[in-house]
């Protein structure tokens, strides 16, 4: 197959890039700095040359979007938002004018558009979207309103003969340097990896191989339209990560985190809080239902496996 990945330079992209390639796929990836053979020019907002490489194409898997590892400035926040609807909405025009559209664009989505919660799971069909959920700072909504807004795009592009599936997608783990994976292992080996603010908030992730055989399972799957969770079927407390992830290194404990204390540790990471303490209880109600079969599902053999590969790099 054709796949065009617009922002496939980034950690997921490099993932599936990897992977769909070894695979014997032909891969095209939109860059704003391309670099390397199979890279194509383009800024993400306007329509170009890059247009060809989806006309024609079997598979669309949009990526593009500013990093969320940052400080939620307003900004940063604008920028954000920009450049998820901005690549969605000229994606969806490309493909709208191409002469033989892809057969299905898969477009990048978070689970964060679900509430922050304790009590329950958030699946496709019983899940609560946030942004109104009561004593969370009020710019997490913000966040909700990325991720609305950047389905909403993908929705309603006339794209008539090119199915749409939006991936909510959970923290993507991979043993890739600069990935999520890779900077708590390295809080995790220097003994930084305990709970934060009691660790009650869940954690949903998904490894890997299983996010490339999700991606691979829905381009098989006609059958499957708009919005799919990719989460491993077991999230977990913040507590009960962190101790998973420590014991996959060896590290037998790790110093516990105060609210305010996370607030600085994101501060000298130039990150968010909003990453660390809103509660993500997402699970793959849709993908179980079609009998997608997780290699991985329980976070301390997803970790060890990935502190293996780590080591044998």
């Amino acid at each position: 197959m054709k796949i065009v990945l617009p922002g496939g330079t980034g950690q997921v992209g490099t993932v599936l890039r990897r992977a769909l390639t070894a695979a014997g796929h032909e891969v095209a990836v939109l860059s704003r700095r391309p670099t390397a053979h199979g890279e194509i020019l383009w800024d993400g907002r306007t329509p170009g040359p890059w247009a060809e490489a989806i006309d024609g194409s079997d598979v669309v898997v949009n990526l593009a979007g500013r990093s969320v590892s940052c400080r939620y400035t307003p900004d940063n926040l604008r920028a954000m938002m920009d450049s998820r609807v901005d690549s969605a909405r000229v994606v969806g025009r490309a493909i709208a004018a191409a002469a033989r559209p892809p057969r299905v664009w898969l477009q990048m989505s978070t689970a964060t558009v679900y509430a922050h919660r304790f009590d329950a799971p958030h699946d496709e069909a019983t899940g609560v979207i946030g942004g109104a959920e009561p004593g969370v700072p009020d710019y997490w909504g913000y966040s909700v309103d990325i991720a609305t807004a950047w389905e909403r795009e993908q929705e309603t592009a006339d794209t008539p003969h090119t199915r749409k599936v939006a991936l909510r997608a959970a923290m993507v783990m991979s043993p890739d340097r600069g990935g999520v994976f890779d900077v708590l292992s390295r809080l995790a080996r220097l003994g930084l990896g305990g709970p934060v603010a009691g660790g009650r908030q869940y954690v949903s992730w998904i490894h890997d191989h299983d996010f490339v055989r999700a991606v691979e399972f829905l381009v098989g799957r006609d059958d499957l339209a708009g919005p799919v969770n990719l989460a491993a079927p077991a999230p977990l407390p913040h507590r009960a990560f962190m101790r998973a992830l420590r014991g996959a290194w060896g590290v037998p404990v790790g110093l516990p985190a105060t609210k305010w204390m996370a607030e600085l540790g994101a501060l000298a990471l130039r990150s968010d809080t909003e990453l660390l303490l809103k509660s993500r209880r997402v699970v793959p109600g849709r993908l179980l239902d079609a009998g997608f079969a997780f290699d991985r599902p329980e976070w301390p053999e997803a970790a060890a496996d990935l502190a293996r590969r780590v080591r044998g790099r």
